[in-house]
């Protein structure tokens, strides 16, 4: 019997969202929370400003607006969502996921929802699954969030982390699109041998966790070794750029524009130089 050639399927983007919080905490007025100066930020990461919500603003409110913005720029209906995932390492609860609660609050009635916790790389991890329920056939309209609430899992008092995190939301209708349009693929990677660089506590803290936070005022707040992570940021964004070029069968020169992840400037310029 001859074997059942399978279709192609362009999948690509429909629609896209964003929010932001309205307030903007700039590097003059964290020279006044810890022993930091402009000069200072700015030569090791880049940043001059960050947005940063209020203390009772919870991290899905920012993945719903986003989100709602995207199913509005896709021209489809709300009821016409078959998934929603939620990127994000600063979930409000641990159950329901936040998927669950942007399911409800956009009116994706008839959507399955699950939450993905890769940190930096949680939107690609999506846009990767996405991809692959609409390809199969399995689910024709996907609404991916990537939606972090970083100022509440920072020490404000440790300059070395506090600096760098802000928060935000981004969302996108995954879908069918016409030929020629489209993702062309997607690489994915772990290293867990190095997972212990930067940790956010949750239910639990082992001892070497309390150890690395035992000046913070905030004990569950991020840990991050900046080093270490400029070392594996500096290497794989290179690496995973070529891997994805490779699989696209498509070189450097056929790219018009790289968006990397938004680490700081320091880690993005080392990186460019490396391709």
């Amino acid at each position: 019997m001859a074997k059942r050639q399978k279709e192609s399927v362009n999948v690509g983007i429909l629609g896209i969202g964003s929010c932001v919080p309205e307030k903007v905490l700039t590097n003059s007025d964290l020279e006044k929370m810890v022993d930091t100066s402009d000069e200072w930020i700015i030569q090791r990461t880049g940043i001059s400003e960050r947005r940063i919500t209020d203390r009772n603003t919870p991290t899905y409110s920012l993945a719903v607006e986003a989100a709602r913005q995207a199913i509005k720029d896709s021209g489809i209906e709300p009821g016409q969502i078959d998934l929603v995932l939620v990127a994000t390492s600063t979930p409000d609860f641990l159950t329901p996921s936040t998927s669950c609660i942007v399911q409800k609050e956009t009116g994706a009635e008839n959507a399955a929802a699950f939450d993905i916790m890769a940190a930096c790389s949680g939107f690609i991890y999506g846009l990767t699954i996405a991809k692959q329920f609409v390809e199969t056939g399995y689910y024709k309209h996907v609404l991916l969030v990537s939606s972090e609430g970083m100022s509440k899992a920072v020490d404000w008092t440790d300059r070395k982390t506090c600096v760098l995190f802000g928060d935000g939301a981004g969302a996108v209708v995954v879908g069918k699109v016409e030929e020629g349009f489209g993702i062309l693929s997607t690489y994915l990677g772990a290293d867990g041998a190095n997972g212990h660089h930067i940790t956010i506590p949750c239910l639990y803290m082992p001892e070497e966790e309390l150890e690395k936070r035992k000046n913070y005022e905030n004990k569950i707040a991020v840990y991050q070794d900046g080093h270490e992570v400029f070392k594996f940021a500096v290497k794989i964004m290179p690496y995973a750029t070529e891997k994805v070029m490779e699989k696209a069968d498509i070189t450097l020169d056929d790219v018009k524009y790289i968006i990397p992840h938004q680490a700081n400037s320091r880690i993005i310029e080392s990186a460019a130089k490396r391709l």
